[in-house]
């Protein structure tokens, strides 16, 4: 059966009380509720024993974290885990609290709150708010730092596997991930092909926490510390930029792609990994991310014509979009 339609005046109070239900989600996830229902359903009271919280205010944010279906309540006030929030478990196969952690920080929702003086002088908010730039913040801010790369790990594990797997890298004798972070992305090219040998590319700060080791993929594996917008390191067949160009200035971003159409072995295409924003005004994670980006970043999401320009001015031609079961999709561009 067809849901009936939101009335417009709902539809426009609901998403402009969404900041609440994300508040709530937010607190559930640092609290750790999750993790103490994982036995079973319990009164608002026990959790909050549990979790250190007042019960009467910690009862008010899971009743509205119930009727968006994140928790369920019974009939005597317990609440129980749904497969929503079972994504909040702590140790939960594809675990997303990390990510809630990450999104839910005040690196996005304080800089969200000043979206209209970027929309009037496009340029945002963001270092006026905390003195640096976004990934200088990070960098000298060693707790917004891990909150954001933990994040993003949990976020990359759900569509690594898939995205990989959605890419023929039979051909490819040596695959960089640039800008790779912990490798997550690259541990899946390298178990979905055998043949491939990989170098992971990031800060050593990044490097430090790389799991490949852990993973026994060591010998088939370098860990090569360095910054991509400096230089990338020499000969690969294929250069994946995975959620790396969507962060940057079409001009950043042009730079970052004549290093690696420099580095590459001849035959050689990159692997841009980002949303591609389709054309018309259905919904699409893309658009949420890119505004996201107007109000953080210096970068954006792009369309496919937008890549196709990128490419053009770095001496590449974009060859061909590939879709993926994950909100990404895989942008090839080869040399011209």
């Amino acid at each position: 059966m067809t849901s009936p339609t939101v009335h417009p005046a709902q539809l426009i109070v609901d998403l402009g009380f969404g900041f609440i239900v994300s508040g709530a989600l937010a607190t559930a996830a640092e609290l750790g509720v999750a993790d103490h229902l994982e036995q079973g359903p319990k009164s608002a009271a026990r959790l909050a024993e549990d979790v250190g919280a007042d019960a009467a205010s910690l009862y008010r944010v899971l009743r509205l974290l119930a009727s968006a279906g994140v928790f369920s309540e019974d009939g005597d006030g317990n609440f129980a885990l749904t497969p929503a929030s079972e994504l909040l478990r702590t140790q939960a196969p594809g675990s997303l609290r990390s990510a809630v952690l990450m999104l839910t920080q005040d690196i996005f929702w304080a800089p969200a709150g000043a979206l209209t003086q970027t929309v009037r002088t496009g340029t945002n908010a963001f270092e006026r708010i905390f003195g640096k730039p976004f990934f200088d913040h990070l960098a000298s801010n060693a707790t917004a730092g891990a909150t954001f790369h933990r994040g993003m790990s949990s976020l990359s594990d759900l569509e690594n596997g898939p995205i990989a797997r959605s890419y023929d890298f039979s051909g490819c004798r040596q695959v960089v991930d640039v800008g790779g972070g912990h490798g997550g992305f690259l541990i899946e090219v390298l178990r979905s092909t055998p043949s491939v040998r990989g170098v992971l590319f990031d800060h050593p700060h990044v490097l430090d926490e790389a799991r490949i080791a852990l993973e026994g993929l060591s010998e088939r594996c370098e860990l090569v510390a360095g910054d991509f917008f400096q230089a990338v390191p020499s000969g690969a067949d294929a250069y994946v930029l995975k959620r790396i160009l969507h962060d940057w200035s079409d001009a950043v971003c042009v730079d970052i792609l004549r290093h690696c159409r420099r580095a590459m072995a001849e035959g050689g295409r990159v692997l841009v990994v980002d949303t591609v924003i389709p054309p018309g005004s259905a919904p699409h994670g893309g658009k949420v991310l890119d505004v996201m980006m107007l109000a953080s970043l210096p970068g954006r999401e792009r369309t496919e014509e937008d890549f196709r320009k990128l490419f053009a001015q770095a001496g590449l031609r974009l060859s061909r979009v590939i879709p993926t079961p994950a909100a990404l999709s895989i942008t090839e561009a080869v040399a011209v």
